[in-house]
């Protein structure tokens, strides 16, 4: 067994996963703890050419484990399940090293990505096709399903164990294979539930790691093999749109999880309780590395001065520190790159007259940033148009409802908004303006992996979770037959 720097890793797989096996490579990749910049562990680093191994393990794994009963493949992702949640906190433990967030956030992600394979073992059996006569009776209408083929595979560091099971879950479901890249600053969570899913008995090749310095070259790749049938890509628009170019060169099916900027509206009359709550679970789950962060505090006037006090208040209440300490409420940034990109927004901001209130200390060594809220920002400033991806709250206020509406649909993005209101039937009709794949109300979260996941406008294409996600992995055949 490998021993490694931290006693946590011990037995945590680094070689990628091909056909089975894991294999080691001539290259390595240096993972590290963000919290004090000091290496992990250090995995195999791909080549090209071991991607497209993976690749053409997951294609020849592919006619079995399509023919392989739904049954049968729901049982072995319940039975993923059931050890992610035995061993829930090992997941949690290796999300803080790796990513560096706070100890409850990584053991909310555990409990999280355990929960893809439990809805989408149950749904791997319930994939509904349609029989019915044709309205001109002359032939019968056949609606069936099948699996595409090999899926590719692309996560981001923010949620290494949630994005991976995500994706993997309804794709094994629906009877695909699988080549997973994960990212590469937090390889080892995802490295793990590729081990989990060989201990609950996934076949040879079904599933297949491949981490590596060179996303790029490898994606470009992998997107041009023919064996390959669709892809699954969480992350930042830009790149999205680069891999899009990739896959509109075979007409390649692709789902996409973009960009997120999400506002927070706080309308006349709301409970300042519930939306100063709600707004720290929707600004600080994962310490605001999150697509669904909220970005934007879109705040009534009436409301907005006693909102920024009691916000900064709770902000100020919260311990900085490694995630692994789970007395601490706010974890590092994965990098000291990241935290430095959050430190030139602010002083952007602090160039167009936004007032910076930074309210707690942070250790000086590590990726670690003090929460801040941002006084006197004017809509269409910096951190209005950026996805700020950290522990920086904005504040603009607003007179009217439909001002409020109108500064935050007007974004690029629409993945999730945020609306506090008097009375649910208020936030609902405020809902349904909104131009953005989902709304909560009243409340700092919406994330469940029996609701859909996915975003309007340059925030993605299609849905993972709910009753879709597995459809992302499943061809529609139509069959006109005279009965």
């Amino acid at each position: 067994m490998t021993q490694f720097a931290h006693p946590v890793l011990d037995g945590v797989p680094t070689g990628l996963l091909v056909a089975g096996e894991w294999v080691t490579t001539g290259r390595t990749l240096d993972v590290r703890d963000p919290a004090t910049g000091g290496v992990l562990a250090s995995v195999a680093d791909a080549t090209v050419g071991e991607a497209i191994d993976a690749v053409a393990a997951a294609h020849t794994a592919f006619p079995g484990w399509a023919g392989t009963a739904p049954r049968l493949r729901a049982e072995i992702l319940r039975c993923a399940y059931e050890i992610m949640a035995a061993e829930q906190q090992q997941c949690a433990r290796l999300i803080a090293l790796e990513n560096g967030k706070a100890w409850a956030d990584a053991m909310a992600e555990a409990a999280y990505a355990a929960e893809f394979f439990r809805w989408f073992s149950e749904e791997a059996s319930r994939i509904v096709g349609d029989f019915r006569l044709a309205p001109n009776a002359d032939k019968t209408i056949i609606v069936d399903h099948r699996p595409m083929g090999v899926a590719y595979m692309t996560t981001p560091w923010n949620f290494p164990a949630a994005m991976a099971t995500r994706k993997l879950a309804p794709a094994l479901a629906a009877g695909c294979t699988a080549v997973l890249k994960p990212a590469k600053e937090t390889p080892l969570t995802a490295l793990w539930v590729a081990e989990v899913l060989q201990r609950a008995g996934v076949p040879r090749g079904v599933v297949n790691v491949v981490t590596t310095s060179d996303p790029g070259g490898q994606s470009a790749a992998v997107l041009a093999d023919e064996r390959v049938s669709t892809l699954s890509f969480t992350g930042s628009t830009y790149v999205g749109k680069l891999l899009l170019e990739k896959t509109g060169q075979r007409a390649l099916p692709a789902s996409m999880e973009l960009g997120g900027n999400a506002p927070l509206l706080v309308l006349e009359g709301a409970d300042l309780d519930t939306a100063v709550e709600g707004a720290m679970v929707a600004k600080m789950r994962n310490g605001g590395s999150a697509c669904t962060a909220a970005n934007r505090f879109y705040i009534h006037e009436s409301l907005a001065e006693p909102f920024a006090t009691e916000f900064e208040r709770a902000l100020a209440g919260l311990r900085v520190g490694p995630g692994i300490d789970p007395t601490n409420d706010l974890g590092a940034l994965v990098s000291t790159a990241e935290r430095d990109k959050i430190l030139d927004l602010l002083s952007a901001a602090e160039d167009e007259g936004g007032r910076v209130a930074t309210t707690s200390r942070v250790p000086e060594e590590g990726a670690f940033m003090a929460p801040c809220l941002v006084r006197g920002v004017e809509h269409g400033q910096t951190l209005t148009r950026q996805e700020i991806f950290g522990p920086v709250a904005p504040i603009v206020t607003f007179e009217t409802t439909d001002q409020a509406v109108a500064m935050a649909d007007d974004s690029q993005y629409g993945l999730i908004s945020y609306v506090f209101a008097p009375d649910s039937g208020t936030g609902m009709r405020v809902a349904q303006r909104m131009e953005s794949g989902m709304v909560a109300v009243n409340r700092g979260t919406a994330s469940d992996p029996a609701a859909p996941f996915g975003g309007m406008k340059e925030s993605g294409l299609g849905r993972e979770g709910g009753f879709a996600g597995i459809h992302e992995y499943l061809e529609t055949q139509y069959i006109a037959v005279d009965l």
